[in-house]
């Protein structure tokens, strides 16, 4: 295993985060974050989006919103990446700052607003990817102005899904307005009716949602033929136990705040859907203990964003070391036998 240099991560830890974001992915696409190269223990392969996994730990999309360093990323070891989210249009997002590390938190407030470079740069980097080696996820949105969702969803799919293993519907993200508004049952059914991918769909929804929401939104995706969900985005909501005065800006937060409630939605997600969706479990992951309990809550596959923003790449061998040693302890001899084994 050859890891990234040690300076790097402090380093980028005492610059503004949206600058240490950028740098991160210049580093990336240099080769200085270093890669795995130690093979998965075998306890951790799976099977998902009809490939092969060698582990069930995929980075988030919002990462690498223009898929400009999906390579070097699953070079790191991740199991699979999802890159995004893309809209059809470049936009440039909300005003900054709009990216705030709440330390004493372990937190991230992001109020991006879907910043990219547009579906047209999108594809044209997925087009270098060699995703034989790369098990790939597209996240796709809606631009702030101009949008007609029932029209861009069907063709975003439609575009990316030649370039991707999986797509991701993105209709949580608190930063566009009105775009939670897209998570009820009418809506939803809208967009989902105009999708037509060879390549398996999900959505990706709110940790905020009400029960009542949440049933709306199990009941449309299995109706449609939706592959799965991922639980969850980033909240609104703002828990007294938070320290950090950055608690007060406006966006979504995730982090360890996050896994708390995001574990408990995706596990009333799993009871009301059983086997007839696939979860993919993101929020506030940041050890093994963490991954093992979406797993256990139903998920699938596992997500990271904010704890790998915390602790680099390191954090990767770690996690999964972790997490085989768990699904050991538990008499688990796979991966697919623990999900929603707690339950």
């Amino acid at each position: 295993m050859i890891l990234a240099p040690p300076f790097l991560m402090p380093a980028l830890r005492r610059l503004d985060p949206e600058r240490a974001h950028t740098l991160s992915l210049l580093a990336l696409r240099w080769g200085l974050a270093g890669r795995d190269t130690r093979p998965d223990a075998p306890i951790l392969s799976t099977q998902a989006f009809g490939r092969s996994l060698s582990n069930p730990i995929g980075l988030a999309a919002g990462f690498d919103k223009n898929a400009q360093a999906v390579t070097a990323l699953g070079r790191l070891g991740f199991g699979f990446v999802e890159a995004g989210t893309v809209t059809p249009r470049p936009q440039p997002g909300n005003p900054r700052p709009r990216l705030f590390r709440l330390t004493e938190d372990k937190a991230v407030i992001n109020r991006m607003g879907f910043n990219n470079a547009g579906l047209e740069a999108y594809i044209a980097n997925l087009r270098q990817v060699d995703r034989s080696a790369l098990v790939l996820g597209a996240n796709v949105g809606i631009n702030k102005e101009g949008a007609d969702p029932e029209r861009d969803y069907p063709a975003l799919v439609t575009a990316v899904a030649p370039h991707a293993d999986y797509i991701t519907i993105n209709i949580s993200s608190p930063n566009t307005p009105g775009l939670r508004d897209l998570q009820s049952e009418q809506r939803l059914a809208a967009i989902l009716e105009g999708i037509a991918s060879p390549k398996p769909v999900y959505v990706k929804i709110a940790p905020d949602l009400s029960e009542e929401g949440l049933e709306a939104v199990i009941a449309t995706a299995m109706r449609h033929n939706v592959a799965g969900l991922i639980v969850s985005n980033t909240t609104i909501a703002r828990p007294d136990s938070l320290k950090s005065p950055l608690k007060r800006e406006t966006g979504g937060l995730s982090g360890a705040p996050l896994f708390a409630p995001s574990t408990a939605m995706l596990a009333r997600a799993y009871k009301l859907a059983g086997k007839h969706l696939a979860f993919i479990g993101a929020g506030g992951v940041f050890t093994a203990e963490d991954a093992l309990a979406k797993l256990l809550a139903g998920a699938s596959l596992v997500q990271i964003y904010s704890g790998f923003a915390y602790q680099g790449p390191a954090m990767l061998p770690k996690l999964k070391a972790g997490l085989a040693g768990l699904l050991r302890q538990r008499g688990f001899s796979s991966v697919s036998e623990a999900v929603g084994a707690g339950l």
